[in-house]
């Protein structure tokens, strides 16, 4: 079994617990939306969130928070830190603060945009050099032969990219509200209809997980 199997294998909380590690990555998520939505109540019940911003300054300081919470959970529960909800929460942080620190909604408006480029230049910079990275991120999901991870990370890559530029064109071009919805309600239901069309390939290419513990290893 090569170095990259190996490391791509599922941990066994990660196999026991599926559901909260959805949870904890969509999580954070739910709390920005509600933190917008209920920003003006959540001001006037806890009057020292005035000194944060306005509502939406009021739900990225909420998300940052729900952030760093869902990650020592994630370090606890599955003895490792997710890959991409670390790296998110890292522009999470940097771009939430500045963006309250400033006073400027704009930062954690591209904050999207910055990761989902950075994830799709990782993903296709990945395979320039012969690595199909996305297996790291979906090992506790499915397990691919390498022809399988290599067309699904080339897939994933352009989508993070399309993904990229569709959030600047709606923060630039919508108001706040519109931006909160469709980063909650849009990004997610898109993602999932890609993630469902990608079925057919993860069909073909996925391995017999049975056979290899049986056997010991899966042959050429």
């Amino acid at each position: 079994m090569s170095n990259f199997e190996s490391d791509t294998k599922p941990t066994a909380e990660e196999r026991h617990h599926p559901m909260l590690k959805m949870a904890l990555e969509i999580g954070p998520l739910m709390v920005f939306f509600f933190g917008n939505l209920r920003g003006e109540w959540l001001a006037k019940t806890f009057p020292a969130l005035t000194a944060v911003g306005g509502p939406l300054l009021i739900a990225t300081a909420l998300f940052m928070v729900a952030t760093v919470v869902s990650l020592i959970v994630s370090k606890i529960v599955f003895k490792h830190l997710p890959i991409m909800p670390f790296v998110s929460g890292i522009v999470v942080m940097v771009f939430g603060s500045l963006s309250i620190w400033l006073q400027d909604e704009t930062f954690i408006k591209m904050k999207p945009t910055i990761v989902n480029t950075l994830f799709g230049v990782v993903l296709l910079g990945g395979l320039f050099f012969g690595k199909s990275l996305l297996g790291y991120v979906f090992n506790a999901a499915f397990q691919l032969d390498a022809e399988g991870w290599k067309k699904l990370t080339l897939r994933w890559g352009i989508f993070f990219l399309f993904l990229a530029v569709l959030n600047e064109v709606v923060w630039r071009n919508f108001s706040d509200a519109v931006w909160v919805n469709f980063k909650v309600w849009g990004t997610m239901p898109i993602t999932i209809l890609f993630t469902l069309a990608q079925m057919p390939l993860i069909m073909r290419h996925s391995l017999d997980t049975g056979t290899e513990t049986k056997d010991g290893g899966k042959g050429e």
